[in-house]
């Protein structure tokens, strides 16, 4: 399994509920996969550089975890179809394997 990365922005005016229901889809998705999560970071509202969707302000999610790198492109596509996430990135992390 390789190391990743996995930032999300999301809409800063949605409930607690929606998000902590939206947070439990994603790690419940990298579990699904096989995947192991290590580390998740909530750095919480913070000013996007530019407007997305009208928005100016994101609400910031890191998660570091492990996945088989055939998974991704299913981690990929639940993202991309979750309405809570704004937008999202999947790096991976070479100096963590």
């Amino acid at each position: 399994m390789k190391a990743y990365e996995l930032l999300f922005i999301l809409n800063p005016t949605l409930e607690d509920e929606v998000r902590e229901a939206t947070m439990q889809r994603i790690d419940t998705t990298i579990a699904a996969q096989g995947g192991e999560i290590d580390n998740v970071d909530n750095w919480g509202r913070r000013k996007l550089a530019y407007d997305i969707d009208k928005m100016s302000d994101g609400d910031y999610t890191l998660i570091d975890f492990h996945a088989d790198p055939t998974k991704i492109d299913e981690i990929s596509r639940v993202l991309r179809i979750t309405d809570a996430v704004r937008r999202f990135m999947i790096v991976a992390r070479t100096d963590r394997d």
